[in-house]
């Protein structure tokens, strides 16, 4: 019977694993593997300079930084401890070409290679990047970019569409926080976030918002959100696409650009309206917080009451103030009741001395009827020489009589109903008093004819031909005419 080996794979399945005669190495475990291959690979290549393309570079919250450097053909992992990163002279960012110098190890926990970085220089321009800030100097020039051109958000959308993958963990947190902050309606646009055709799927989304009729069907939002998470730069790039870049610089609706996270930042963020550093800060963004708004509704309510009833209050002090600083009744009536008791002591003393001085007079003046009938006849010759004429009180009689007569005169001449007893017809209507012309009497739709016995409604008909005016007769008022 031939001799089998460990590795014959003609030998019979077993489902025990046995040990043959002769085989003195044991099954190495996935660990011990692990180790000897880090162990091998540190030993050969040790310390090493790498030039390669940056790509999904990542800051942890430990500190540490991850990334990728590749080349055409291949990629490697790196991994800069949070002790080397403060040594670093720029800021590593997606597509820019290095030079790594590091020691090239192993990672078990994933069966990878990685080099961990100690010091990383800028070896040149990368060709993403290059391409990327061609493409924004060309369409900054055209005005795409123009901070003018960007439109105020609406304060509270009642429509909000979102372009985004409707699998992914952005739609979710968007919705999440809209209903925390401001429930609203939600309409979602499906699609390809990256790969072949995310692009065009993008660019058809927000053109298709855009194209919406105001109460159709399908609402048309007042707020576009564009999401996607965060990612490599070539993960975004369909967003630095130039048909999405129009697309958003062309929307007719204000569009937030929520693409990437807080770090990562695209071509389409310089044309929307706004740009927010995670798709949860749009839906911030995009909405009040209901609450708050309540808050304050009702603070400026209350405010508004304290506003109405702080001048009744302020009246009401200042007149307590005032009527604390007013005197009493009794003070202010005390000058004057003094000064009254004075008054009245005197007019009392001067009574008194007037009475005396009275009786001291009549005492010394004799009445005698000489003198009564001397003062009498002296009375009578200043009557009798006093003439008074009937003129002084008929002339000015006789003068406003005359003024009166001609004022009556000019009232008859000017009364517009007085040529009516002579046949003439005074015409108005409803709010004109008087109608003077055949124009303006064939606009009316009712006419009143008054006359000098009384007066009648007539309905205007078809206009008559105006004849031709003659000129009047003189009055016969039994005078002769000059002419």
């Amino acid at each position: 019977m031939a001799q089998r080996t460990p590795y014959d794979d003609s030998s019979d399945d077993r489902l025990l694993a046995t040990s043959e005669a002769g085989d003195n190495s044991a099954p190495l475990t996935i660990t011990e593997i692990s180790q000897a291959l880090k162990r091998t690979v540190e030993d050969r290549f040790g310390y090493v300079r790498l030039r390669g393309e940056l790509s999904g570079v990542k800051r942890a919250a430990s500190g540490h930084l991850y990334l990728a450097l590749k080349d055409e053909k291949a990629v490697l992992d790196g991994v800069m401890w949070r002790s080397a990163v403060p040594r670093l002279a720029f800021q590593p960012e997606d597509g820019i070409e290095v030079v790594a110098t590091g020691k090239l190890t192993t990672y078990p926990g994933r069966s990878k290679y990685q080099i961990v970085i100690e010091k990383m220089e800028i070896a040149g321009e990368g060709a993403l990047l290059a391409l990327l800030e061609k493409t924004k100097a060309r369409l900054e020039a055209e005005g795409l970019f123009d901070p003018a051109r960007k439109r105020p958000l609406p304060f509270a959308p009642r429509v909000i569409g979102v372009v985004t993958s409707p699998t992914g963990a952005v739609i979710r947190d968007i919705l999440h926080r809209l209903e925390d902050r401001f429930p609203s309606h939600v309409i979602v646009w499906p699609v390809l976030v990256q790969g072949d055709g995310a692009a065009k799927q993008v660019t058809a989304a927000v053109r298709g918002f855009g194209a919406l009729e105001p109460g159709g069907a399908v609402p048309r939002p007042d707020l576009l959100i564009v999401a996607r998470g965060g990612g490599s730069i070539e993960d975004l790039w369909c967003f630095n696409e130039e048909m999405v870049v129009r697309a958003v610089a062309e929307s007719p609706i204000p569009v937030i650009s929520a693409v990437g996270h807080e770090t990562d930042t695209t071509l389409c963020d310089y044309a929307a309206d706004r740009r927010a550093p995670t798709p949860t800060a749009a839906a911030e963004i995009a909405v009040p917080v209901l609450r708050e708004l309540r808050a304050t509704i009702d603070d400026l309510a209350h405010r508004q009451g304290k506003c109405a009833l702080r001048p009744v209050e302020l009246g009401r002090e200042r007149l307590s103030a005032r009527a604390d600083r007013l005197p009493r009744a009794e003070q202010l009536l005390q000058p004057h009741a003094q000064r009254l008791d004075e008054l009245g002591e005197r007019l009392r003393r001067g009574l008194v001395d007037r009475a005396a001085k009275g009786r001291e007079q009549l005492s010394e003046m004799r009445l005698s009827p000489a003198i009564l009938r001397g003062n009498l006849r002296d009375a009578k010759q200043r009557l009798s020489s006093a003439r008074l004429s009937p003129l002084l009180v008929t002339r000015p009689i006789a003068d406003r009589a005359q003024r009166l007569a001609a004022l009556e005169r000019l009232r008859l001449q000017l009364d517009p109903k007085a040529p009516l007893k002579r046949g003439y017809a005074l015409v108005s209507a409803e709010g004109h008093p008087v109608i003077a012309s055949q124009a303006e009497a064939a606009r009316q739709s009712l006419l009143t004819l008054e006359f000098a016995d009384g007066s009648m409604q007539v309905i205007p008909g078809s206009t008559p031909k105006a004849k031709p005016k003659r000129p009047k007769a003189a009055p016969d008022n039994g005078q002769p005419t000059l002419l």
